[in-house]
């Protein structure tokens, strides 16, 4: 009988499939580790930063006998943050009373009276007022605006109505829009820009500050077509 040989055996082939998958998948729980975490790690070491920063300058003048961590056997953060809470409303009060506001009024015809502090001290202090006043719409409404050039948007935020010698010569309703940059949203521009040309929009200012920091990245949804689609026939039936 002849001989037969013997097929050919081939090495079974590598388990390809099963190391991409277990590569993809810890690719996959490092990233979810990243985007858990990082938020929450930047978000505690951002306000341990501040606490700190306002426990050493509160510190620095308070005499040591009156320091509670003299005291104490650790150091506890954020007591310096409390002391100025305390102080700060310690001092509203004092200031809302008949000698609080003689005592402001003395204070500020002093400061108005140096050339240079005169006018930063009248800058800080609108600026201030206008922030905290409840009355005020100053960052209250987002907008879009065509800038820099034409067919080029932006994002801006409404401060307030043009007013005064500015309004005077342009002799239109204007708004103040402040265009801020990104992704440092402290720094931008001032614009007067005509009240027909600007684009309202329904995000809020978190959500539009969110955008500009995040350069586009961060998109808040679009709560006008959500309502919308709410309430259309196929979606409440």
């Amino acid at each position: 009988m002849p001989e037969t040989t013997p097929p050919k055996t081939h090495p079974p082939a590598p388990k390809v499939g099963f190391h991409l998958t277990l590569g993809a998948r810890l690719r996959t729980y490092f990233l979810a580790g990243i985007l858990i975490t990082a938020p929450i790690g930047l978000t505690i070491y951002l306000a341990w930063l501040v606490i700190s920063f306002i426990d050493e300058r509160v510190f620095s003048v308070i005499p040591a006998r009156y320091n509670p961590e003299t005291y104490l056997p650790f150091s506890i953060p954020g007591i310096g943050l409390i002391l100025a809470a305390i102080a700060l409303t310690i001092i509203g009060a004092i200031t809302a009373g008949f000698l609080g506001r003689l005592f402001r009024r003395l204070s500020e015809a002093i400061l108005n009276r140096l050339p240079i502090i005169r006018s930063l001290y009248t800058a800080i202090k609108q600026i201030i007022e206008t922030v905290f006043a409840n009355q005020s719409a100053a960052f209250r409404e987002v907008v879009l605006i065509e800038y820099p050039r034409r067919d080029t948007w932006s994002v801006g935020f409404i401060t307030a109505t043009t007013q005064g010698e500015i309004k005077a010569h342009l002799r239109r309703p204007m708004v103040n829009v402040f265009v801020p940059t990104t992704p440092n949203p402290t720094s931008g521009f001032l614009l007067f820009v005509p009240d027909e040309d600007v684009v309202r929009l329904s995000m809020s200012v978190e959500d539009g500050i969110k955008l500009v920091i995040s350069g586009g990245i961060i998109t808040p949804p679009d709560a006008v077509s959500e309502e919308a689609t709410a309430l259309t026939p196929s979606a409440m039936s």
